[in-house]
């Protein structure tokens, strides 16, 4: 530590740790969750006993060279996570204590991407937006994509940008515009904070809302000296937090997530199930996947799980589990490698481990060390040949014993430094991932001890996220949880434990929100439940009610426990909102009205009486649940067909949205079916004067864009009927900026599945001497199934036509007394 701090001395960053210590420290104070750590400050041991990160950077090996070292040339990081709902508390203590003028955010600027500057400049060049729009869909998604590579990638693109003059007009303006600023915005976490008025140091502009940045990026402002924070806003902290709050109320248990067991192997027995949905950083498709491989043991499992799940390191998972599974078999170039790479089985998976490996086997210094890092990742190749003679050979000015001196072969040298140069570019910050790692096994901890609270907190962080909200509400239902509708005498503003399950918070309603569903439950904790619907509307003031927020409370069955029926309701409401407003007018304020010196027991007298009507059909009440909740509570209209979808269908809606790391799980191309209901169809003519058709297909998860072009309305337009209920099969693209679509090939209604009967001959002599026999057993049955000869043999089939159409399953059952079942089988497609 003590060397630590002569570092910072010397580097002239004492302020620089005691202001994030003093804005942490007050986050805390006020109760704003902090996150343990973000980034390389976490391998600091004086960020650990200030408080600023929660990591033992000696109990996980992390290094305070790769955060700070006298060599390093840019200025240090201590980025910090705050619960999101309360970043801006943080930002506001910042420029109460050092003043308005002192403390400024930061602009960005948006640039010309591939996508975007084919739109643009299309629009610009008066291209009609649908052309430019199918021209940029054919940019590939992939990271890092610009015009150049797309033009490499995409052969349909470079046939188009040859011989349509136009389009080659509309890439050679977007190859030059490409990359340039588009247009200034806020940066999202970024704060400058400086000892004189931030204007002395740096131009000011106006930004959005009227807010003052820097008209200088973060880069600039960090090589002229200036003094940057980043207040980052993390969505799980918040859940941790409320889950928290709601284990204390509802179990009496207030839990400390730094003294929880961070070796409880049910937790890792748990997280290797794989149902790791809402977990940070292990819950989308692929993560689950590989937990289930990696079976974690222990969080240095974890730490090296987030740091192999990405594009490039992903290469080495198998040899890293092969490893973790037989330890004994994992063997290193030199034993000074043991120490450093035992921890991962033999495989290069952090940047440390490359800077451990030069300082150990080269007597580098930390310092130079972090160099050689910064070279490997950047892939500097003259940097990298020169530091490969230092690290083999060594270098006397520099202080550089090398390989050779310290007993290890020149053979076995070089080949360690190609693969640190192969692992370099990908490996990962070990103290980012050892953070994020903590709070992956804090999410993993509730989540298995206190599943219901911990589900209701994730539930209240996506409730303005439709898929996702979808996505949990079925992992709710595989946990066995049940979904209760939203109540005004049992639920709260937020999603909440009820001992039967988890309810819908009020404030995610439609047109109710978060004020409306606060004074609603601040006024039955004062005066207790609510008797009736004119009860209920009486009690609320006019200004938190209006019509809409009755209806929406309605519709949503959050007043069920009440008297009559929704219809009923509906019907009544707006009657008694009016009889409030014409009693609210009538009477003077400080007056008191009649009703006010009636006694108690005649008050009742006074109760308008309900109008009766019958209650809606149960698809209404469910499509109005669809309108104020964005999904079906109370039921679901496919709810008795989910054997028939899970029997038929291969893909969900769900498999059609990019997770939290953008990616969709559903491969471009890839021929898949879905099931559901045609929620609606958009009939519209091309260009060209065919018909084709957009449509909305929704299942128990969510909605998935169906796009029917010419070809295929022409075979199935006339089975695209809202409320229908259809498989439908085709192609995935997802070429948008967003959710994916599909394609479609076919589109069959449930009832009219499509069957074939399969008849299995040893060859082609047995089944011409037996069709005889075959014409009299079924020739005479009447259906629409196809029957198929398959010859085992000739490996050949024929479909013997419209002539032979049968009542499958009857002619099956008719076939194998004769020929045997294993011989006869009946097929069903979509």
């Amino acid at each position: 530590m003590y060397y630590e701090l002569g570092v910072i001395e010397t580097m002239g960053y004492i302020d620089y740790f005691l202001i994030v210590w003093d804005y942490i420290n007050y986050a805390r104070s006020v109760g704003i969750s902090v996150g343990p750590g973000r980034g390389s400050a976490a391998g600091s041991v004086v960020s650990y006993c200030l408080g600023i990160t929660d990591i033992d950077p000696i109990k996980y090996n992390l290094i305070f060279e790769r955060f700070l070292n006298p060599e390093r040339v840019s200025m240090p990081d201590i980025d910090v996570d705050f619960a999101d709902e309360r970043r801006g508390e943080v930002i506001e203590y910042v420029v109460n204590k050092y003043g308005s003028e002192r403390v400024c955010q930061i602009i960005t600027f948006g640039t010309l991407q591939a996508r975007g500057v084919i739109r643009d400049v299309g629009r610009a060049m008066e291209i009609p937006y649908a052309r430019c729009d199918s021209i940029a869909k054919m940019i590939p998604r992939d990271k890092d994509i610009t015009l150049s590579l797309a033009l490499e990638r995409n052969k349909e693109l470079k046939e188009l940008y040859d011989g349509d003059d136009v389009v080659h007009e509309l890439i050679d303006y977007s190859l030059k515009l490409e990359g340039l600023p588009r247009h200034a915005s806020m940066h999202a976490a970024g704060v400058v904070i400086s000892k004189k008025a931030v204007e002395e140091y740096v131009p000011l502009a106006l930004g959005i809302d009227d807010a003052v940045t820097t008209q200088f990026t973060m880069t600039t402002l960090e090589e002229l000296g200036l003094l940057k924070m980043d207040f980052l806003g993390l969505r799980t902290l918040t859940v941790l937090q409320n889950a928290l709050e709601m284990i204390k109320k509802n179990h009496g248990v207030d839990i400390d997530l730094k003294k929880i067991d961070y070796a409880d192997k049910k937790v890792y027995e748990f997280i290797s199930t794989g149902k790791t949905d809402a977990v940070f950083q292990l819950e989308s498709g692929g993560m689950q996947s590989f937990m289930k491989r990696l079976k974690p043991e222990n969080l240095e499992d974890i730490i090296a799980g987030i740091s192999l799940y990405r594009p490039g390191p992903m290469d080495f998972i198998p040899k890293y589990i092969e490893g973790k599974n037989s330890k004994g078999k994992v063997s290193y170039d030199t034993p000074q490698l043991i120490s450093i790479l035992e921890p991962t089985y033999g495989c290069i998976v952090y940047q440390e481990q490359v800077m451990q490996i030069v300082r150990d086997l080269a007597g580098y210094t930390m310092g130079g060390s972090d160099e050689v890092r910064r070279a490997m990742s950047k892939k500097k190749t003259h940097v990298m040949e020169m530091e490969r003679k230092n690290f083999i050979y060594g270098n006397e000015e520099k202080n550089i014993s090398g390989c050779i001196k310290n007993g290890i072969d020149e053979k076995i040298a070089n080949r360690i430094f190609d693969e640190m140069i192969d692992f370099a570019s990908y490996a990962f910050n070990k103290s980012h991932a050892a953070c994020y790692a903590v709070i992956s096994y804090q999410t993993a901890y509730l989540k298995y001890y206190y599943p219901k609270e911990f589900m209701a907190a994730s539930l209240t962080s996506v409730s303005d996220n439709p898929a996702k909200l979808s996505e949990y509400m079925g992992s709710l239902l595989d946990m066995g949880i049940k979904i209760l509708p939203p109540d005004v005498n049992l639920g709260e503003g937020a999603f909440s434990v009820d001992k039967d399950g988890i309810r819908f918070g009020l404030a995610t309603i439609k047109g109710v929100g978060k004020a409306v569903a606060d004074a609603l439950v601040r006024e039955r904790t004062l005066n207790g439940k609510y008797l009736t619907l004119e009860n209920f509307i009486n009690r609320l003031p006019q200004k938190d009610l209006n019509k809409r927020s009755i209806e929406s409370f309605i519709k949503a069955g959050a007043l069920d426990s009440l008297d009559g029926n929704r219809h009923e309701k509906i019907l009544n409401a707006e009657l008694l909102i009016d009889k409030k407003s014409k009693e609210s007018k009538a009477t003077i304020p400080g007056q008191m009205s009649f009703f006010d010196v009636v006694a108690d027991d005649d008050k009742d007298s006074f109760v308008s009486e309900m109008i009766h009507i019958e209650e809606y059909k149960k698809e209404e009440l469910l499509k109005y649940e669809m309108e104020v909740l964005g999904m079906y509570v109370s039921g679901h209209p496919l709810e008795e067909y989910i054997p028939m979808l899970e029997k038929y269908a291969d893909a969900r809606s769900i498999d059609f949205y990019p997770d939290e790391d953008g990616n969709i799980l559903l491969e471009s191309g890839r021929k898949v079916v879905v099931g559901g209901l045609l929620t609606e169809v958009n009939k519209r003519f091309t260009k060209k004067g065919d018909m084709m058709a957009i449509c909305t297909l929704e299942d128990m998860y969510g909605r998935i864009e169906l796009v029917v072009c010419p070809k295929a309305f022409e075979g199935y337009g006339s089975e695209l009927i809202e409320g229908g209920k259809v498989f439908v099969k085709g192609r995935v693209d997802t070429s948008g900026e967003e959710e994916g679509k599909l394609i479609v090939e076919t589109v069959r209604e449930f009832g009219r599945i499509k069957k074939e009967l399969w008849i299995q001959y040893p060859d082609k002599v047995s089944y011409e001497e037996d069709l005889g026999n075959l014409l009299a057993d079924i020739g005479t049955l009447s259906g629409n199934d196809s029957v198929i000869i398959y010859l085992k043999k000739e490996r050949a089939k024929k479909d013997l036509g419209g002539e032979w159409c049968v009542p499958a399953s009857e002619a099956c059952e008719i076939l194998a007394q004769r020929l045997g079942s294993e011989n006869v089988k009946v097929v069903e497609k979509i």
